[in-house]
């Protein structure tokens, strides 16, 4: 899916509340007072009565106030919440708290779900889908002096409502060329017209694949018939975007690259923007004009605020009672299992993302394949996972196949990929080196990574196992997660080797495959940046295993491409 760096699901927050609800104080006990005395029928002696009384404390009821969880995003400031040009997790989870695709992955069952549209229909052919959407969702924003959520209004005094032209604007502005969206190419791997559009090629809107049929009802025209064509129309990429803000209009001012910010930010999502102290804090609050819908309930709580720290930090802060959930560093995993407390607050999960090393195929050593599969071979997954992550991953030696449960996965194809074999990796290497007339002293590469002390541990680890394995020094370097994004997609800057990871955008393998690795998709831009590479037989497997409607064969096609692309051309 996208690019992370560490990643809490909004999920989560509702496992939050209720390990809160849980830690919340006992009944009160009651309290027995007794006097006791001695009963007798003489008035002239002494008279005392036996009574007890049973006395209940009573606390003061706690004083009204918003339902908030705190958790953390990861060091670094959010990148954007904009939709057409968010690319991380961190942004990503703002964008779908605050705004709704025209479709909705259910997140237990992964299959595709009404979101702003209430149905849809499918032509003949498979290639275009018509969309009726709701049209009772207002636009809202927060308004910092009423300290409330408030409807936005046109310049007539109407509530704008969230219709067809807003999702039209949407799509059209992520792929405008001047948005420059790092995000577009999944648009444009699927919508008619959309490579062209995004190219500058074409200028005319009217021959990009986004019909508004009316006020709200929308068609979009795709390339070919896919399984997913449904639900990448959900995507945040696709989401109604607030031209009024962004480009203004006869009473609002344009905002332009600014209408993300507080105070300017318009959504209407079950949450909205209430505050962003950058690389500090966010918070987000009930919308409470969100209408609710199965897939997307109104929101069960009042707040939300991410903090932005390191991991290790993060977690002393969970210790200290100011978040209340957060990701457990590796370093502390054996701790937390043993304590008593702290054990039974750990809840793991399956998580369908995939951590990885690119390889900018065209830098300096590493744009030999023999290197890059020396490099890879002399990895030792599992001692990594045991050693340094402390269990709970799976050694993926090549890309999952998400699908639905039940169905054909890569599992049917276990001698893919590169295996951990410091023999061949020194035979791969050795080769290099003579070939060259090189020593390996003289091997000169850098493995950059988002400044983490969890990613930097990975690498650390890896760093000494290919000192150990081949005989060689790799340096190391890190940048500010912001920062690393775009130097990663620098034509010219991408180093040797960047750390990566990438969670699934919707359940297929086209997501992991085709949509980050061909020619175009996220980690290989057309522009250069990222991989640099470009296999014909891998673009030919992953284009046709798109529209493969035999499940088994579709495994099949994307195993040939995952074995070039992790094992013939690592």
């Amino acid at each position: 899916m996208r690019l992370t760096k560490w990643t809490v699901l909004l999920a989560v927050l509702v496992i939050a509340s209720l390990v809160l609800s849980a830690c919340g104080g006992a009944a009160p006990t009651p309290v027995k007072e007794t006097v006791v005395v001695e009963v007798t029928k003489e008035v002239t002696k002494e008279v005392t009565v036996e009574k007890t009384v049973v006395v209940v404390a009573t606390p003061e009821p706690a004083p009204a106030g918003p339902k908030t969880v705190r958790i953390n995003f990861g060091a670094g400031d959010v990148p954007t919440i904009d939709p057409a040009i968010s690319t991380d997790t961190s942004s990503v989870q703002v964008v779908d708290a605050t705004t709704v695709g025209l479709t909705r992955q259910n997140e237990v069952t992964s299959l595709l779900k009404p979101g702003m549209a209430t149905k849809w229909d499918i032509s003949p052919d498979g290639k275009s889908y018509t969309f009726s959407l709701r049209n009772d969702v207002p636009w809202v924003k927060y308004d910092g002096g009423k300290n409330a959520v408030v409807k936005v209004q046109d310049c007539n005094g109407a509530d704008r409502m969230v219709n067809a032209y807003d999702f039209q604007y949407g799509i059209l502005r992520t792929l405008a060329p001047a948005t420059a969206s790092d995000y577009a190419y999944v648009l444009n791997f699927v919508l008619a017209g959309g490579a062209d559009y995004n190219s500058g090629t074409v200028t005319d809107t009217a021959k990009v694949g986004v019909t508004v049929v009316d006020t709200y009802t929308l068609k979009l025209d795709f390339n070919e018939a896919a399984a997913y064509n449904g639900a990448i129309a959900g995507m945040w990429i696709a989401h109604a975007q607030p031209k009024w803000v962004i480009e203004g209009d006869d009473c609002t001012d344009a905002r332009g690259d600014r209408w993300t910010e507080p105070g300017f930010f318009q959504s209407y999502g079950p949450f909205t923007l209430k505050s962003w102290i950058h690389d500090s804090t966010m918070t987000i609050v009930k919308n409470p004009f969100w209408p609710g819908t199965d897939e997307t309930p109104q929101a069960k709580l009042d707040e939300v605020t991410f903090t932005m720290l390191d991991e290790n930090a993060a977690f002393a802060e969970y210790e200290a009672g100011n978040l209340d959930a957060v990701a457990v560093p590796s370093t502390e995993l054996d701790r937390v299992k043993a304590d008593p407390d702290l054990s039974k607050q750990l809840v793991v999960a399956p998580n369908t993302c995939t951590y990885y090393y690119g390889f900018n195929t065209q830098a300096p050593f590493v744009d030999d394949v023999r290197v890059r599969r020396a490099l890879s071979a002399s990895i030792d997954r599992q001692g990594l996972i045991d050693n340094v992550l402390k269990g709970g991953q799976r050694p993926a030696q090549w890309f999952a196949y998400p699908g639905i449960a039940g169905a054909p996965t890569m599992d049917d194809h276990p001698d893919l990929g590169v295996k951990f074999d410091v023999a061949a990796a020194n035979k791969d290497l050795d080769a290099y080196l003579a070939e060259k007339g090189l020593t390996k002293d003289k091997v000169d590469i850098t493995l950059m990574f988002n400044t983490s002390s969890g990613h930097q541990k990975i690498a650390e680890a890896i760093q000494q196992m290919w000192k150990t394995n081949l005989g060689i020094d790799v340096k190391l370097a890190n940048q500010e997660w912001k920062v690393f994004l775009k130097t990663i997609r620098d034509p010219k800057g991408t180093p040797q080797i960047y750390r990566l990871g990438w969670c699934m955008d919707y359940a297929d393998a086209n997501n992991f495959d085709r949509e980050v690795f061909a020619k175009g998709g996220s980690a290989n831009p057309s522009e250069g940046g990222g991989i640099n590479w470009k296999n014909d037989k891998f673009e030919e497997l992953v284009k046709q295993a798109a529209v493969e409607l035999d499940a088994a064969k579709r495994v099949d096609l994307y195993a040939q491409a995952e074995q070039i692309l992790v094992y013939d051309d690592a």
